[in-house]
């Protein structure tokens, strides 16, 4: 008797296990509703894949616009300004006769002789005709005499003594500058004037006195 109710026992115990992994299985095969949320939040609705869209193609749109137009302006620059180095190296040619003429005037030999004259003549028309090409071409001398000085277009090398003059106006040119177009080849070098230095004479006397103890 007490065999067959250990049996039976043992029958039950069985038949619960049993019971539990199908609660088990019947539990891990329920759909899980969080994930489904979560994957339903990650997709992106057609609406707001559209505007992604439009948003990167109105981008790309903006961009080759901006090429398009820094290569016009590049194009635009190097057709105005392609000779920009050449025409500055040009300039020498101008330096140079401007400097032989000097060199043939102070000449004590050459002076007031009729070879003399018509050399300059020649270098005159040489230089006139030079001009004229770099007229042709936009390249024309800056007028800087007698105007105040412009650090845009003029570099001071020296302050001369004028009382005449009002302080800062250029009364001398070294070398003529020139400009391209509306920039800038090169600046002129000159003097401008300043005001005479008006000595004390009481500190001139105290000098005097000073040196002479």
């Amino acid at each position: 008797m007490e065999k067959e109710q250990n049996q039976k026992t043992e029958d039950n115990t069985q038949i619960e296990n049993k019971d539990d992994e199908v609660i088990n299985e019947t539990s891990n095969n329920k759909p899980d509703n969080n994930l489904d949320t979560k994957q339903e939040e990650t997709e992106i609705k057609p609406e707001d894949k559209i505007r992604e869209l439009e948003d990167k193609l109105a981008r790309t749109f903006a961009e080759m616009e901006n090429q398009r137009r820094r290569f016009e302006k590049e194009r635009e620059e190097a057709y105005e300004y392609g000779g920009f180095n050449f025409a500055k190296e040009a300039l020498n040619l101008i330096d140079n006769l401007e400097r032989s003429k000097q060199i043939l005037q102070n000449d004590e030999t050459l002076k007031n002789s009729d070879a003399l004259k018509k050399i300059l003549e020649h270098f005159d028309i040489i230089y006139k005709d030079i001009l004229s090409v770099f007229s042709k071409n936009n390249i024309k001398p800056i007028d800087c005499l007698n105007k105040k000085l412009d650090p845009n277009f003029h570099q001071a090398m020296m302050e001369i003594d004028d009382d005449q003059k009002e302080p800062g106006t250029i009364i001398q040119e070294i070398q003529k500058g020139f400009t391209i177009k509306d920039r800038l080849l090169r600046p002129s070098l000159v003097g401008v004037s300043k005001k005479t230095e008006k000595k004390d004479p009481n500190t001139e006397e105290n000098k005097e006195n000073f040196e002479n103890k």
